[in-house]
C-alpha cells in the first residue's frame, strides 16, 4: 500500500508535469516544448547513449569536488566549532564564499587554473564547501554542554569528548549539511560547464539552445534535476538508517 507521503509526491509531480504539458500545448512561449516532447528527446538521448557520455564528463568534477568539500569541509567545520578564535578567523571567509556571486569569480579561476578539470572542481568546491563547513560548525557548537561535562566528570580526555560525544551528537546536522552541499555541488558542476568549457550536460544545453532544439535542452535540464533528486533521496535514506536513534530521542 502506498504511503501518504509517497502519494503526495506523485500528486505533486503530476501537477507540475501536467502544467508543463498544458503550457507547452497552449503556446505560452515558442521556446517551451511540451513535457511529452521533452521526455521523447530524453529517451532518444538515452537510447543513443549521448546522455551517458555527457554525464561521464559532468560527474567527474562533481564527484571530486564533493569528496574534497566533504573531507576538508567537515574537518574545518569541526575545528571552527571547537575553537572560538578559529571561528572568528575562518567563518567570515565561508560566509563571503556562500554570498559571493559565483559567476563573477569564474573568470578569475580560469586565469589561475585554465579551462580544464581543476577549474571545474574549484567551482564545485566553492559552491559545496561553505554549506558543509557552516552546518558542521553550528552542529559542533550546539552540542549540549551537560553531555560534555558528564564525559569530563568520568575523566574523559579532550579527544574522547570530541570523538565520542561531540561528533556523534553533531552527525545528523553534519549529514544534513552534506546533503545541501551535494545539491549545491550539482549547481556548481553545471554552471562550470556553461561558463568555462561546454562539456557534458552543459554542452547539450548550450548546443540545443543555439540550434533551437528546445526539447533536447529541456530534457537535459530535466535529467539534471532528476539525478539530483535521486542522489538527495538516497542520502536521506542513508541518514534515516544511520541516525534512526535521533528520531527516538537518543543519539545513535
Amino acid at each position: 500500500m502506498l504511503s501518504r507521503s509517497f502519494f503526495l509526491k506523485i500528486l505533486s509531480g503530476a501537477l507540475i508535469f501536467g502544467a508543463w504539458e498544458y503550457a507547452g500545448r497552449v503556446g505560452v512561449n515558442y521556446a517551451l516544448p511540451t513535457f511529452l516532447e521533452s521526455m521523447k528527446a530524453l529517451i532518444d538521448m538515452t537510447i543513443s547513449g549521448l546522455i551517458f557520455q555527457a554525464y561521464a564528463d559532468t560527474l567527474r568534477p562533481l564527484v571530486v569536488g564533493v569528496l574534497i568539500s566533504a573531507f576538508i569541509g567537515i574537518g574545518i567545520g569541526v575545528w571552527v566549532g571547537l575553537s572560538e578564535k578559529f571561528d572568528w578567523l575562518i567563518s567570515p571567509i565561508f560566509i563571503i564564499m556562500q554570498a559571493a556571486p559565483l559567476a563573477a569569480l569564474i573568470p578569475l579561476l580560469i586565469m589561475a587554473y585554465g579551462i580544464g578539470l581543476t577549474s571545474k572542481v574549484f567551482v564545485v568546491c566553492i559552491m559545496a564547501m561553505p554549506v558543509i563547513v557552516l552546518n558542521t560548525s553550528v552542529a559542533v557548537k550546539n552540542t549540549p554542554s551537560s553531555v560534555k561535562e558528564m564525559a569530563r566528570s568520568f575523566l574523559g580526555s579532550r579527544k574522547d569528548v570530541i570523538l565520542k560525544i561531540i561528533i556523534p551528537s553533531a552527525s545528523p546536522v553534519i549529514f544534513a549539511g552534506l546533503r545541501l552541499g551535494v545539491s549545491a555541488g550539482f549547481i556548481g558542476a553545471i554552471l562550470a560547464e556553461l561558463k568555462i568549457t561546454p562539456t557534458g550536460v552543459g554542452d547539450i544545453i548550450s548546443y540545443s539552445r543555439m540550434t533551437a532544439d528546445y526539447p533536447s535542452m529541456y530534457a537535459a535540464i530535466f535529467s539534471i534535476i532528476l539525478l539530483a533528486v535521486i542522489f538527495l533521496n538516497i542520502l536521506e535514506k542513508i541518514e534515516d538508517v544511520l541516525f534512526k536513534g535521533n528520531n527516538q530521542g537518543y543519539i545513535s
